[in-house]
């Protein structure tokens, strides 16, 4: 099955593999990636016998954040419009966080801004080794709230406290000391390295395994309350909207250093 911006598919293991599908930009994520993850996992949900899931980007980079054209088009919109856009940015992240089946996320080249989001979402994350990460939005005068939950359980709120300030790039191997991930291999070798990590999680009990999982999230970060995920949407859409992002994202696209004052 497939929309247009993320492919999916299960075999007959009851494996999915779901596909970020817009190598042209990265895959960098629109309203149309957001909701072909939203309609991945209704079907997915649904689909009985499903023991885990793939998740993958197609091209060179796994997800290269978010579509900064399409957001300063979004910035410009009403506020009811920016907050439904966020919340189903969050929403996405949330779902993929509490699936109840093992998720395994395949990683390569860059892996920015939602990016480390979706991956600190996944249980089991193996990177290439010309993996590239960083969690930027402040540099665009935007911020990481909807995502910083699940980036607090992946590497810890002092990690993010660097990280997400300071807006820096970083490779596999510090994703590795710091929990993003959790293997890195050559690039030839992240197809095979994620069937062994399937393997492992296919010889357990499905059940065990969403109990297991649910135990978890329970004491995590990233379990938000609806009222809670709420503000969170809410303050990640007016950040969009302020004056401070809108500078931010003018200097993304006169491709140049950002002019920061009051907002």
């Amino acid at each position: 099955m497939q929309s247009q911006a993320v492919l999916w598919n299960a075999d007959e293991r009851g494996v999915a593999t779901v596909t970020l599908n817009r190598p042209e930009v990265n895959n960098a994520y629109d309203d149309a990636l957001i909701q072909g993850l939203h309609d991945a996992m209704d079907e997915l949900s649904a689909r009985r016998g499903l023991r885990a899931v793939l998740l993958c980007g197609a091209g060179k980079h796994f997800q290269a954040g978010a579509d900064l054209k399409w957001i300063t088009r979004v910035a410009s919109q009403p506020a009811t419009e920016n907050e439904r856009v966020s919340r189903a940015t969050a929403m996405a992240v949330h779902r993929l966080n509490t699936l109840p089946v093992p998720t395994v996320a395949l990683v390569q080249g860059g892996c920015f801004g939602g990016g480390t989001g979706i991956v600190a979402a996944c249980d089991v994350v193996i990177a290439a080794d010309n993996a590239m990460f960083s969690i930027a939005e402040t540099r665009w005068g935007l911020m990481a709230g909807i995502i910083q939950p699940q980036l607090a359980d992946a590497i810890g709120v002092r990690q993010v406290r660097r990280y997400a300030l300071t807006g820096e790039r970083f490779g596999a191997d510090e994703a590795r000391r710091i929990g993003l991930v959790h293997e890195v291999v050559a690039l030839g070798e992240l197809p095979a390295a994620g069937e062994r990590m399937l393997g492992q999680l296919l010889q357990n009990a499905p059940e065990a395994n969403a109990q297991t999982k649910a135990v978890a999230l329970e004491f995590a970060w990233g379990r938000v309350e609806e009222a809670v995920l709420a503000r969170l949407a809410a303050q990640h859409a007016a950040k969009r909207r302020s004056a401070e992002a809108g500078e931010g994202l003018a200097s993304f696209v006169e491709k140049r250093p950002a002019r920061w004052g009051a907002d």
